[in-house]
């Protein structure tokens, strides 16, 4: 990258690079750094007259500096917080020579370097709480300036708050909006405690495919791929459920996964393409029992999380605490959409989404015009955990059909704020029926449904062994997270998110400078400057213009000609 591309920051900053290594200065040493203390330990349990902490190394990022001649202040991130640090010359230096303090930590260190110091702590006149640092190390140059971040009276100013940028660049992300990494810690807390719960019952944690060469387990459209040694296609899996199901006929009591699943769908608040999600299948059990299984669990997690079921998201409070409601889904359609649909056909069920004001397509069969039904008239209404129990047959494919209700199958899903959380089963595994089942999709899938599912013979023949009664569910970690965090997006609890492409301002050749007269050299600099269309320079003042580029030109020593302000004043006029 030539100097011409940076700015005028990064310049400086690579200047700075090179004269700590003139110096002797290694800006990035290959030594370890012992860490004997933390910000936050410090800042807790100093104590005067204890006369704790005196000797002590901790490391961090600068943050702000307040140099004061002989004696300087410093804020340090650490991964735990911030605390302020006083340098003072005499202590860095005690001999005759000052370098350390006079030229690299007053003018070749920058906001944002990485460095390690060793000292005591003590109260300031000011009663902070404070490193006196006697000794520092430099550990790592940033050559990237951070955004200026401006506190006063409690405001905050000019943050790296924009979403998409922010999602864009999570590591400046979380340097500048610390407060976000605790998002990330609760949902590692969230995992290990939903593991310790299905451990305790002696339920094992497995892994299975990501490469399937057929997807399943779901109603969803794949990403598709090409195994270049097999020549087969293959897909990124939708789900994990059939592989895990497989497990349970091979004679496990019960597994778990944590899985990443791909679902080649839009993104939105709610939905990102690659996700996480824990599914579990367990032997001799049902739906019901799963329905309090899972309740148990939450409440847990919400526990541990929080020290309360009580949670609030989106200004609302949400109680995850036991039992929680549940009805059937033709029951909670009746309710909030007023309309009874249980007996209903694929045309009236039509008319009455279209009374409704809920779209369909031609694509859609009798369950997917009931999913929307409920999608766009019911589902945002349930705010509270809510169990909504007992689907039509045509909605759930792999589930057993009810015991007491023809039409029905024994699912229910979990809906929180207006979402669904989760999807269980009383498993089907009737291996007739299941493949009826899979046949009845494939007709699906001909009439355009692109969610439709693969008929799989491997988890066929595997159910054809015989698969004892099981209970399976799946839950989405990030939609749980978003809950237990009150997150407001989807992005917000993933740390790397899908993102649209960054539309980037187009940069027009060299040519359309050149024919405005021009010189080729000077091309760059007016990009630099930020006049990437040749056709943005009628927008400029000739008087300024002229003035900037022979500032550029000097201060960066580009040993360039510079232009006249009458040949400014034409490229700007034509």
């Amino acid at each position: 990258m030539s100097n011409i591309q940076l700015s005028e920051q990064e310049i400086i900053r690579r200047k700075a690079l090179e004269e700590l290594r003139a110096l002797g200065i290694d800006p990035y040493p290959p030594e370890a750094f012992p860490v004997t203390a933390y910000s936050d330990e410090i800042l807790s349990q100093y104590d005067p007259e204890k006369n704790n902490f005196q000797d002590i190394s901790l490391a961090g990022r600068i943050m702000t500096r307040r140099i004061m001649g002989n004696a300087s202040f410093v804020e340090l991130q650490d991964s735990r917080g911030r605390i302020q640090a006083y340098f003072r010359r005499d202590d860095i230096c005690p001999g005759e020579d000052k370098t350390m303090y006079n030229r690299v930590f007053k003018k070749l260190l920058d906001i944002g370097d990485i460095i390690g110091i060793k000292g005591f702590v003590f109260i300031t006149k000011m009663g902070e709480i404070t490193v006196h640092v006697q000794e520092f190390r430099l550990l790592s140059k940033s050559l990237r300036p951070l955004p200026v971040v401006k506190e006063k009276d409690g405001k905050i100013y000019h943050a790296f708050t924009d979403p998409e940028q922010r999602y864009r660049n999570r590591s400046l992300d979380m340097i500048v909006n610390p407060e976000v990494k605790q998002i990330f810690i609760k949902r590692t807390q969230i995992v290990n405690t939903m593991r310790e719960f299905m451990n305790a019952r002696g339920y094992l944690e497995v892994e299975t495919p990501v490469l399937q060469p057929v997807y399943g387990g779901a109603a969803a459209r794949p990403f598709k791929t090409h195994h270049f040694r097999l020549d087969q296609t293959l897909y990124l899996r939708i789900a994990n459920e059939l592989y895990l199901k497989r497990l349970i006929v091979g004679g496990f009591d019960g597994v778990y996964e944590f899985s990443k699943d791909f679902r080649n769908e839009g993104l939105d608040r709610y939905h990102n393409p690659e996700f996480t999600q824990m599914e579990i299948y367990v032997a001799y059990k049902d739906y019901y029992w799963m329905m309090d299984f899972f309740e148990e669990m939450i409440e847990k997690v919400a526990v541990t999380l929080h020290g309360t079921t009580r949670v609030t998201i989106d200004d609302r409070e949400v109680d995850f605490k036991r039992p929680w409601t549940r009805m059937t889904m033709f029951e909670a359609i009746e309710k909030h959409a007023g309309v009874d649909i249980s007996q209903m056909e694929e045309k009236e069920l039509r008319k009455t989404a279209e009374k409704l004001g809920v779209k369909t397509d031609p694509t859609m069969g009798k369950g997917k015009i009931i999913d929307e039904i409920f999608g766009e008239t019911t589902e945002p209404n349930l705010i509270q955990p809510t169990i909504i129990m007992d689907y039509p047959v045509e909605m759930s494919p792999l589930s057993k059909k009810h015991r007491s209700k023809p039409g029905l199958v024994e699912r229910f899903e979990v809906i929180v704020n207006g979402k669904e959380l989760a999807n269980s089963f009383s498993e089907l595994n009737d291996p007739i029926d299941q493949r009826e089942r899979f046949e009845q999709q494939i007709l699906l899938g001909k009439r355009g449904d692109e969610e439709a599912m693969m008929l799989d013979e491997d988890f066929l023949q595997a159910l054809e062994l015989g698969m004892p009664p099981t209970s399976g569910l799946g839950v989405g970690i990030d939609r749980l997270t978003m809950l237990m965090t009150g997150a407001h997006s989807i992005q917000d609890v993933i740390f790397f998110p899908q993102m649209r492409p960054e539309k980037k301002q187009t940069v027009d050749p060299k040519e359309n400078y050149i024919t405005r007269g021009i010189p080729e050299e000077w091309v760059p600099v007016l990009q630099t400057l930020g006049i990437l269309q040749a056709g943005q320079l009628k927008d400029q003042k000739p008087g300024k213009l002229f003035n900037d580029l022979c500032g550029y030109n000097k201060k960066h020593k580009l040993g360039l000609k510079n232009p006249t302000q009458e040949e400014v004043k034409a490229w700007v006029g034509k």
